[in-house]
C-alpha cells in the first residue's frame, strides 16, 4: 500500500484487553464496573452539590462543577467500551468508532489541562487579590475553543492515515498506539503532538507553577499561623488533583482513564466546609422526597 494513498486496510481494531485468561474477566469487569460506578455517581453529587447551593455560586466551584463533568465525560469515553470488550468474545472498535474515541478523550483531557490552569489562576486572585476575586471573567468559551482545535486537528490528520495488516491495540483507542500502527507518512501528527503536546506539558504546568509560587509568597507574608493554614487548605484540594493529573505517565494510561475521574470528587470535598454542608443539605432533601419518607408523614 503507498503512503500516499488515504485508504485504510483496516475496518476495525482489535482490543488486545487487560488479559487473555478467561478467568480473570470476571474480576477485571468487576473492578472497573464499581470504579466507574463510583466516578459517576461521585461527580453527578458534586455537581448536583454546587448547583444548588446558593453560598457555592462562586467561580470557584464553576470550575469546580465543570472539572466533576469534564471527568464524569473523560470516563464515559473509554469506560463503558472496555467494560463491553471484557465481557464479548470478539474484542474490536470501528475504524469511525475508534477516532470518535480519539476525538472525545482529547478534547476532554484538554478540557481537564486548561481547567486545573484556571484554577490555579482562580486560586491566586483570591488569595493575592480578594479585592478583585468577583471581576474573574469565566474563559470557557476559550477552553471549549482551544481544546475543540486541539482534539479535531489530531483527528482529521488521523483519518488521513493508512493502515494495514496489524490493527491490535491495548485497552482503547489512544494517540501514540494509533500513529505506531500507521504504514503511512506521521510527519504531520508528530509536528501537531508536538506542537499542542508542549503547551500542555509545559506552558500550562509552568502557569500552575506561577500561580502557585506567588500564592505561596502571599502566604508567607501572612502574619497568623492559623490564617496560613486556613489559606493553605483552600489550595491543597487542588494542589492534589494536580499531582494526581501529572503522574499519568507513571501509570497506565487505562488506570489514568478511570482512576482520576474517580477520585477527584473526594479530594475536593474531604476539607471544604462548603461542600460538606452542600453535600449533607442535597441528601438530606433527597432523603425528605423519598416515596418512604412521604408515606411516613401521610401516616403521622
Amino acid at each position: 500500500m503507498k503512503a500516499g494513498n488515504h485508504t485504510f486496510g483496516v475496518s476495525e481494531f482489535l482490543l488486545l484487553g487487560l488479559s487473555e485468561r478467561q478467568e480473570q474477566q470476571p474480576l477485571f469487569f468487576g473492578i472497573f464496573f464499581a470504579m466507574y460506578l463510583i466516578t459517576v455517581v461521585g461527580n453527578i453529587v458534586i455537581i448536583l452539590a454546587i448547583g444548588s447551593g446558593p453560598q457555592l455560586r462562586t467561580p470557584m466551584y464553576f470550575f469546580l462543577a465543570n472539572f466533576s463533568l469534564t471527568d464524569l465525560a473523560l470516563s464515559s469515553t473509554t469506560v463503558p467500551k472496555t467494560l463491553v470488550n471484557i465481557q464479548a468474545h470478539r474484542r474490536t472498535i470501528a475504524y469511525t468508532g475508534c477516532l470518535s474515541q480519539i476525538y472525545f478523550f482529547l478534547w476532554f483531557i484538554g478540557l481537564d489541562v486548561f481547567l486545573l490552569a484556571v484554577m490555579a489562576y482562580d486560586r491566586f486572585v483570591a488569595t493575592c487579590h480578594p479585592l478583585h476575586y468577583n471581576l474573574v471573567i469565566s474563559p470557557r468559551y476559550c477552553i471549549l475553543i482551544l481544546t475543540h482545535s486541539y482534539s479535531l486537528t489530531h483527528t482529521i490528520l488521523l483519518a488521513q492515515l493508512s493502515f494495514c495488516t496489524d490493527n491490535s491495540i491495548l485497552h482503547f483507542c489512544d494517540l501514540l498506539p494509533l500513529l505506531k500502527l500507521s504504514c503511512s507518512d506521521t510527519y504531520a501528527n508528530q509536528c501537531v503532538l508536538t506542537y499542542w503536546g508542549g503547551a500542555l506539558t509545559i506552558l500550562i504546568p509552568l502557569l500552575i507553577i506561577i500561580s502557585y509560587a506567588r500564592i505561596v509568597a502571599a502566604i508567607v507574608r501572612i502574619p497568623s499561623a492559623r490564617a496560613k493554614w486556613k489559606v493553605f487548605y483552600t489550595c491543597s484540594s487542588h494542589l492534589l488533583a494536580i499531582c494526581l493529573f501529572y503522574v499519568k505517565d507513571w501509570v497506565a494510561t487505562v488506570m489514568y482513564a478511570v482512576l482520576t475521574p474517580m477520585l477527584n470528587p473526594f479530594i475536593y470535598s474531604r476539607r471544604n466546609r462548603d461542600m460538606k454542608r452542600a453535600l449533607g443539605r442535597l441528601l438530606s432533601r433527597r432523603a425528605l422526597q423519598s416515596p418512604l419518607s412521604q408515606n411516613l408523614n401521610s401516616d403521622i
